[in-house]
């Protein structure tokens, strides 16, 4: 496993790897909101290689004023979805983030289908909206002071 940077030319392999997790995880209709987020930024976005094939990635941006990092796109091919990946990167951005002094908050806006995944890193959820993404897709909002943050064991 290799976590690295993404590249204008990852862009393709990361609509695939949405396309494949569509209607379970995304609804369609984000697909052209992911294509403006790697447009414009991707400055924080990385992808986790295995033997040379990206098989997820995810990132994280700033707000306006710098204090809050929120943790973005996360998304893995589904025959190496439940094998830890999404920890080891979600750790990566984490470790990224404490770099950042101006950061007291980690954020996610998420789904009620992976909201479980960020409450182990200790983020809590603080609104959740119906049908926010589209229908039976509900928003979750979550976050956490980043002095707070958990690192949790394996997967």
């Amino acid at each position: 496993m290799f976590i690295r940077k993404y590249t204008h030319s990852d862009r393709d392999r990361i609509i695939e790897l949405l396309q494949l997790n569509t209607p379970e995880y995304f609804a369609a209709i984000e697909e052209d909101d992911l294509r403006a987020y790697l447009h414009n930024h991707s400055s924080n976005y990385f992808v986790i290689e295995i033997d040379d094939l990206v098989v997820g990635s995810g990132g994280f941006n700033l707000a306006d004023d710098g204090e809050i990092a929120k943790l973005s796109w996360d998304i893995f091919h589904p025959g190496f979805q439940g094998k830890g990946l999404g920890t080891e990167l979600t750790k990566y951005r984490i470790q990224q983030i404490r770099e950042i002094k101006s950061v007291r908050i980690v954020s996610v806006r998420t789904s009620q289908l992976v909201y479980k995944f960020y409450e182990r890193f200790g983020l809590v959820v603080k609104e959740i909206v119906a049908d926010f993404w589209a229908p039976g897709f509900d928003l979750y909002r979550m976050n956490c002071d980043i002095k707070l943050v958990k690192i949790p064991l394996g997967k």
